[in-house]
């Protein structure tokens, strides 16, 4: 499970996303202090740390849910103003949870035509009669997401409850919904976690597919440091809020600051 990490392997493109010197707090507690770091585009982009390092609250920066006290956030050569999290979705953003965030009593199909609803853009009384504009918006949403079941080998299951479906196809769906929202941005937050072998496998294969295939650019958490090592392109690495390393997961492997972060040893 491994690729070439080189730049015209990976088809990888300019800075897509920007952050620079993002600080967040939460009254006396600071969550992330002064951290710079940029995601290009077509690329695989992680960031590690030990729990409590503040990556779970740099990928809410990221997509909107918490805005840093301090620092910008560029996104396509712009800097991006405070946003909702339904704004940034417009922008080009999509996430997977931590702890899964699916809707029990919906089927995998219904689950993941959610992902489609910034696509639906049809008056509301033409929605409610399922007419005209609405009625093609959903013929053509539809496909989409079909195209999505079969791409993530999920058809069998595409009319089953979710609540009914073991934890790694659960994953597997958080990860179809998302991609049905066509993201620039894929944020992926411990898409493996919980997972047996052979859930990671599969997962690990989907989301080398979606960068080669789609060309989506993906940005995932993850403690599993065989996988990182294996999937990302370059990594970063944060410890009590701080950045302790960047660069690629050779650079970021022998990096001594990382070494002694995970390791447990004492360092300023």
């Amino acid at each position: 499970m491994t690729h070439d990490p080189t730049p015209d392997a990976r088809h990888i493109g300019p800075v897509l996303m920007d952050l620079k010197n993002i600080t967040l707090r939460f009254g006396g507690v600071t969550a992330i202090k002064d951290i710079s770091f940029d995601i290009r585009e077509g690329e695989i982009r992680a960031i590690i740390g030990p729990n409590g390092a503040g990556k779970s609250s740099m990928l809410n920066v990221i997509s909107g849910f918490y805005v840093p006290q301090e620092g910008e956030i560029w996104f396509e050569g712009k800097r991006r103003p405070a946003m909702k999290p339904y704004e940034v979705a417009r922008l080009g953003l999509a996430r997977t949870f931590q702890n899964i965030a699916l809707f029990d009593g919906m089927s995998v199909l219904d689950n993941i035509m959610t992902g489609r609803l910034n696509k639906m853009n049809a008056p509301l009384w033409s929605q409610a009669l399922w007419w005209g504009r609405a009625e093609r918006e959903e013929v053509e949403n539809r496909a989409q997401v079909e195209k999505i079941i079969d791409f993530l080998e999920i058809q069998n299951i595409r009319k089953t409850p979710v609540g009914r479906l073991p934890y790694g196809l659960k994953k597997r769906v958080e990860l179809a919904r998302a991609l049905a929202a066509e993201p620039r941005i894929l944020l992926l937050d411990e898409p493996m976690a919980g997972m047996n072998v052979e859930e990671k496998e599969d997962m690990c294969r989907f989301i080398l597919d979606v960068n080669d295939e789609f060309g989506t650019t993906i940005a995932l958490i993850e403690h599993d440091m065989g996988v990182v090592m294996d999937l990302s392109d370059r990594v970063v690495v944060m410890d009590y809020g701080k950045k302790i390393g960047d660069g690629t997961p050779d650079e970021v492997r022998n990096n001594p600051e990382v070494i002694s972060a995970y390791l447990g040893v004492e360092h300023a």
